[in-house]
């Protein structure tokens, strides 16, 4: 059963993307060539400062362009979506085959329309879930570099290409660093969002119940509330799920952060500058702009860099990075929505904890 029509929301999403940036052949040749040697320079210098080391070896970064960026995680969708689909698959009652036929076309061109729409955004990502690949030789994730839009950004703050693309490479190579170094946390993500997705009520009342407040969320996003498309699409079980995931991926963005900003005034001489610019970037954008992304939960992930920062930068400050990476020893290790607030607690629990602090006394 196909919920989703894959094929066509990549041709829907690579028709209604806007171009990129004009630049001559040589232009695009030379972006591709830096962006490339960057990001290996960048994780050099991400392994040195956060001390995580990989058994995986160093992957040149993929740098694509926005059709590309479409394709690419389409396919990662596809592997995500992968637990329930085959689930509403095996059920007793699967809907009549025209049905499936028009839905999928339907959600196709919805998927197609919300990619084209980041396409023309993201800087660049670690892909996590990538297609199996048949040799098994091929890495389980992947850097990937949007060149049309980094080269959109620098153009557009006014900033050093040269400085602005290591910027970028620190953070993105964080994450690779950490997905490659903490041998637990890709699985961890995975199996939550599996878990997430089946926690899905399928049944049909629920399903159109949950149509009707995607709709109303979106008319009061329009009218300028807060509402967002994940608020209204989740069951309850879904919501604890999602506090998980929310709180794992606040750590690994907040940490991508504050390593781009800790290295840089080493490598990236106009670091405060960028970091100026971007910040008032990332806040700025037209009405229907700034409404599709609090639809979307970007506005949720620019949250997530600031209070995910404020957490690392104050633990490192108070245990120093080897007392911080304590935090990838296992799920269990993990800050809590609450810890974020309180990093002191955070430090109590699993940097000093209790049964450690008594040892300590009694040794005295």
């Amino acid at each position: 059963m196909q919920v989703i029509d894959w094929d066509l929301a990549v041709a829907t999403g690579t028709r209604l993307v806007r171009p990129g940036p004009q630049v001559s052949r040589e232009e695009a040749r030379q972006a591709v060539v830096e962006l490339r040697r960057l990001s290996r320079e960048a994780e050099g210098h991400v392994r040195d400062f956060t001390k995580i080391e990989a058994d995986a070896p160093p992957q040149p970064a993929t740098i694509v362009d926005r059709p590309g960026w479409i394709k690419a995680n389409a396919d990662g969708f596809r592997v995500v979506l992968e637990p329930l689909t085959d689930r509403m698959a095996n059920r007793r009652n699967p809907p009549p085959a025209i049905v499936t036929a028009v839905g999928s076309r339907i959600t196709g061109v919805e998927v197609g329309a919300v990619l084209a729409f980041l396409a023309s955004r993201v800087l660049g990502q670690y892909e996590l879930f990538l297609p199996p690949d048949p040799s098994g030789e091929a890495p389980t994730g992947r850097l990937t570099l949007v060149a049309p839009n980094i080269v959109h950004a620098e153009r557009e703050l006014g900033v050093n290409t040269r400085d602005f693309r290591l910027w970028v490479c620190l953070h993105e190579e964080t994450h690779r660093v950490q997905f490659t170094g903490v041998p637990w946390l890709r699985e961890y993500v995975r199996s939550q969002m599996t878990e997430f997705l089946l926690a899905s009520d399928l049944d049909l009342p629920t399903l159109f119940e949950r149509l009707r407040q995607a709709a109303d969320a979106v008319a009061d996003a329009v009218r300028g509330g807060d509402s967002s498309l994940l608020d209204a699409i989740q069951s309850d079980e879904q919501k604890v799920i999602l506090d998980r995931l929310t709180a794992v991926m606040t750590l690994v963005e907040g940490h991508g952060d504050f390593v781009m900003d800790a290295v840089g005034p080493a490598v990236v001489p106009t670091v405060a500058e960028i970091r100026g610019k971007f910040h008032h970037r990332r806040e700025g954008g037209s009405r229907l702009d700034r409404t599709l992304r609090r639809l979307l939960g970007i506005d949720l992930k620019m949250k997530q860099y600031a209070e995910g920062s404020a957490f690392v930068r104050a633990v490192v400050d108070a245990a120093g990075m080897d007392g911080f990476n304590k935090v990838w020893t296992s799920p269990e290790t993990l800050p809590t929505q609450a810890e974020f607030a309180d990093p002191a607690a955070w430090i109590a629990r699993v940097v000093h904890p209790p049964n450690e602090l008594s040892s300590r006394a009694a040794a005295n």
